[in-house]
């Protein structure tokens, strides 16, 4: 049995449709700093990141306090979106989001089954520094929903899943992002 420790990255300097792979602005520094805090007390851990800027900064400073390489595995990345311009890629991802799995590509599906299977390798507590979407596509799986957009993760929320028995099971959503409604 592990205990997967699921980091959103803190805010990103950049949005989707600005920057490829933008870092951390301030708030993000800071809010990788805090996600870094609660996570000593669960300690030792496997730290493992998307390859993302973005994901990347944000492990720095656990990685910092534990002397540990971050390992990269690209599985843990956010949800490709081959082919499409900048600008083209906030519609794309608002229709994606508002759908199912099942209604996806076959791309799609394949980039969550590969996900989902990354974290049924893991055997040992890991910390994985990963993106919006792709914590929705494993508390997905983990769940049984087929829905893409579960829950809003916010920025440094810790997300925790279990892997046991070659199955993932949600042991707590992380905390989710306010939401402004006009």
């Amino acid at each position: 049995m592990a205990i997967l420790y699921i980091v959103r990255h803190g805010r990103a300097a950049a949005s989707f449709t600005d920057d490829v792979d933008p870092g951390l602005d301030d708030l993000g520094h800071e809010q990788a700093r805090d996600a870094s805090t609660k996570l000593i007390p669960h300690l030792p851990l496997v730290l493992k990141s998307s390859p993302l800027k973005r994901a990347l900064e944000t492990a720095a400073p656990l990685a910092a306090h534990t002397g540990q390489d971050v390992g990269i595995e690209g599985r843990f990345a956010e949800i490709p979106s081959p082919g499409l311009g900048l600008k083209e890629r906030g519609s794309w991802l608002r229709t994606v989001m508002a759908g199912r799995w099942s209604e996806q590509s076959d791309d799609l599906q394949q980039w969550r089954q590969a996900l989902v299977d990354a974290m049924l390798e893991i055997s040992r507590d890991t910390v994985i520094f990963s993106h919006f979407v792709a914590i929705n596509a494993a508390v997905g799986a983990a769940s049984g929903d087929d829905r893409v957009l579960l829950f809003r993760p916010d920025n440094g929320s810790i997300t925790r899943i279990e892997v046991q028995d070659n199955a993932l099971r949600v042991l707590e959503r992380g905390h989710e992002a306010e939401t402004k409604v006009n």
